[in-house]
């Protein structure tokens, strides 16, 4: 359910977003294109090494895998659960093979963080509450409800991740671009979604009031998470190299909502 594309500037991601709702409407709109030719600078044109010689950087660093980690290993466990919802057993299976790939995510970013010198557990600690209770708020009542929240409220938290991980040095961002790649379930959620709408309407407008509590739960879980550590909300505000000011969090969090409501269209939902 994660949603992979090239890094772009944030500038031209409206653009792009609209793009690729045309073209791809079961992919992420929030994905940052990039233009061909484009360098990287600062921190973004670092490796790991040399970018990890700031403690603030590291320290920032280590928050956004364990929070990844975290998001990755509670996608598989959510995931399998769902998989009890779905009405057949293709369908079912088809859940199986996701949490899989989702679990196999979780691996390669606790393997990045052992590699590093620290502890999964201990980096992933600090957000297993916050993580916990939004999935506890927005546990789904039936199959499509899951559906939903698959599709809308991770790809949410991708495009977040995303976009921060346009600041980020060249081997880290490589890998969290890749754990944030599309495991299949975009295309599978559109298309059982809308079939869903089609033989009875009535179902659309339950699911669009349910979208927008997850955007909502989505949007207050991630500005929490920020809020709460210092390293991941100083790199973020522009406390360190190649940081967002505080004006361009405000339209990081505009695309974001920009992105949900060009994925609900694709849905066939009104946001």
């Amino acid at each position: 359910m994660r949603f992979m594309e090239t890094p772009d500037t944030p500038e031209n991601a409206a653009e792009n977003a609209a793009a690729t709702a045309e073209d791809h409407p079961g992919r992420s709109t929030a994905d940052h294109s990039g233009e061909p030719g484009a360098e990287a600078t600062g921190i973004a044109a670092q490796d790991w090494d040399t970018a990890a010689a700031d403690p603030q950087y590291r320290a920032a660093v280590v928050d956004l895998l364990g929070a990844l980690a975290y998001g990755e290993l509670a996608a598989f466990e959510r995931l399998a659960e769902d998989a009890k919802l779905a009405p057949t057993l293709e369908e079912k299976a088809e859940l199986a093979k996701m949490a899989s790939a989702e679990f196999h995510h979780f691996e390669r970013l606790r393997d990045r963080l052992a590699a590093v010198g620290e502890q999964p557990t201990e980096a992933m600690e600090p957000f297993a509450a916050a993580l916990d209770g939004f999935h506890r708020q927005t546990a789904p009542s039936d199959w499509l409800e899951g559906l939903v929240k698959a599709y809308v409220g991770d790809s949410i938290a991708s495009d977040f991740y995303r976009e921060v991980a346009v600041r980020l040095d060249a081997d880290t961002r490589g890998l969290v671009l890749q754990v944030l790649d599309d495991t299949g379930h975009a295309s599978f959620a559109v298309e059982k979604v809308r079939a869903a709408i089609e033989a009875d309407p009535r179902v659309g407008g339950r699911l669009a009031l349910w979208a927008r509590r997850l955007m909502g739960e989505a949007l207050s879980q991630a500005q929490r998470v920020v809020a709460d550590r210092d390293a991941l909300s100083t790199m973020l505000v522009g406390g360190m190299a190649d940081g967002f000011d505080l004006a361009e969090v405000g339209r990081m969090f505009s695309r974001i909502t920009e992105a949900h409501t060009k994925r609900m269209a694709a849905l066939g939902l009104a946001a």
